[in-house]
């Protein structure tokens, strides 16, 4: 028992340490190599805090357990969005980039309807996880340009004024090894954690079913989680938000392409995960334009709106794993009372910032 305490906390400490490494040293490599923060946070951050995700895949895959391939990354997808958004906008309202608004949240709404649609024949083929691995390079090579492009001008403007002699901490080299420490505490700190929380639920008799629909499901966000509030804590918003939607895109373009090429025969895709598990994934997505499109900002309320799903999504699956007798009440009222009534408010919202900004 003391053991998987200690497992539990190092892992923990692990979390908060390397969340906070890779966000210094990202924020530092955004200024080095001449690309913004948001895009550091969409790239560098992202890809490293959803390593977790790609080696389960990769490893459940080649040991003949598909559904939790798949599981993996549309549970993280959700978890992401509700879960993570909602509790670092609680924590400080959200400023989204305009970056994000044209290019990377639809991005992030188009990968998820077409891992939907491609998904509708029962399987993710070799030939359609290249399609979606390309898709990944073709997108990172475009927003570096991109970055890189846009911030000529201010290099150049800047390059005539003097600037101080930096110091070996600002030295590159130097903030690449905190990026490195910083994803491998991350990923090490994230299997301590799901390892002690695993044996905690079992030690108080909690079914596996149960464990692995909320602990291990949420212990392989755990990085996206330290490193965006850690971020959000830091004042660096663009990487807090860019992290949670480089990590979508990244889980559906990267993770899920590169496990459909390795597998032989690519991922099978069960009737439960085509029934609910994606369309759930796909809303989620579509939630959020009302709230990134409005004002520019994830506000508080709407951080709460989000934490307030998550919460519902996951009593659901508790309970219909269980086959609970509040489950068809509780589903009933979900469906056809709270998630319209959000959506009704969500969306006059999103309509009045329309006609004020057409009115300016």
């Amino acid at each position: 028992m003391l053991e998987n305490a200690g497992l539990f906390l190092g892992g923990l400490l692990l979390l908060i340490f390397g969340a906070d490494w890779l966000v210094r040293g990202a924020s530092k490599l955004a200024f080095k190599l001449g690309i913004s923060p948001l895009v550091v946070g969409l790239t560098v951050v992202a890809f490293g805090t959803s390593a977790p995700e790609l080696a389960i895949n990769i490893q459940s895959s080649l040991g003949g357990q598909p559904d939790l391939a798949l599981g993996n990354v549309v549970g993280s997808n959700i978890f992401n969005v509700l879960f993570i958004l909602g509790l670092s906008a609680l924590i400080t309202p959200l400023l989204v980039d305009r970056q994000l608004i044209r290019l990377d949240v639809p991005l992030m709404l188009v990968a998820s309807l077409a891992v939907y649609l491609l998904a509708l024949d029962g399987n993710l083929s070799t030939l359609e996880g290249g399609l979606l691995f390309g898709s990944m390079l073709f997108y990172l090579i475009f927003i570096i340009r991109q970055s890189r492009h846009e911030n000529q001008a201010n290099d150049s403007q800047e390059s005539s004024q003097s600037s101080p002699i930096p110091s070996k901490l600002d030295l590159l080299p130097f903030q690449l090894l905190l990026i490195l420490a910083g994803l491998a505490a991350l990923v090490l700190g994230s299997g301590w954690l799901v390892g002690g929380a695993v044996a905690f639920a079992r030690h108080f008799g909690v079914s596996e079913l149960i464990i692995g629909l909320t602990i291990v499901a949420a212990g392989t966000s755990m990085p996206e989680v330290a490193t965006s509030i850690m971020a959000a804590l830091k004042g660096e918003r663009d990487i807090a938000v860019g992290n949670v939607v480089g990590s979508n895109i990244f889980n559906l373009l990267s993770v899920l392409g590169l496990t459909s090429l390795l597998v032989p025969g690519g991922i099978p895709i069960s009737t439960a995960a085509l029934g609910f598990d994606l369309p759930v994934m796909v809303v989620v997505a579509f939630a959020t334009l009302p709230i990134f499109f409005t004002g520019q900002i994830i506000d508080r309320w709407e951080g709460g709106i989000f934490l307030f799903y998550y919460i519902a999504y996951t009593l659901y699956l508790i309970m219909d794993a269980t086959s609970h007798d509040l489950l068809p009440l509780f589903g009933t009222t979900m469906l056809y009372f709270i998630a319209p009534l959000t959506l009704i408010t969500l969306y006059l919202l999103f309509y009045r910032e329309k006609r004020r900004s057409k009115g300016r």
